[in-house]
């Protein structure tokens, strides 16, 4: 009777130590299975990062060019009418000179 108590305990003893260790390799695995996660977390939110920041810098890049070809078309915008406002004064200009070239040869003869 003894000697079947003492099994029994050894068994129980066995069992539980079975039962301890199982769980401690289940909490491994579940702690690897989740570091794992984890770092493909980290490395889809890396690469969803460049992403975004290729994206952004793209549309950065587009919206500077529309503003240079704005400024652009504008710059020449102005230069043409600066260039037709000097073109409507070069004839007064020249009359003026002229007239101002007579005069000084006049009150020098």
């Amino acid at each position: 009777m003894k000697t079947e108590v003492l099994r029994s305990i050894k068994k129980a003893e066995e069992e539980y130590r079975t039962m301890i260790r199982e769980v401690k390799e289940e909490r491994e695995r579940r702690v690897t299975e989740a570091g794992l996660r984890s770092d493909q977390l980290v490395m889809k939110a890396k690469v969803d990062l460049e992403e975004r920041r290729k994206n952004r810098l793209a549309e950065a890049r587009e919206e500077a060019k529309r503003r240079s070809a704005a400024a652009l078309g504008e710059g020449e915008k102005q230069a043409a009418e600066m260039r037709e406002k000097g073109r409507k004064n070069f004839e007064k200009a020249v009359k003026f000179l002229s007239s101002r070239f007579e005069e000084e040869l006049h009150a020098q003869g």
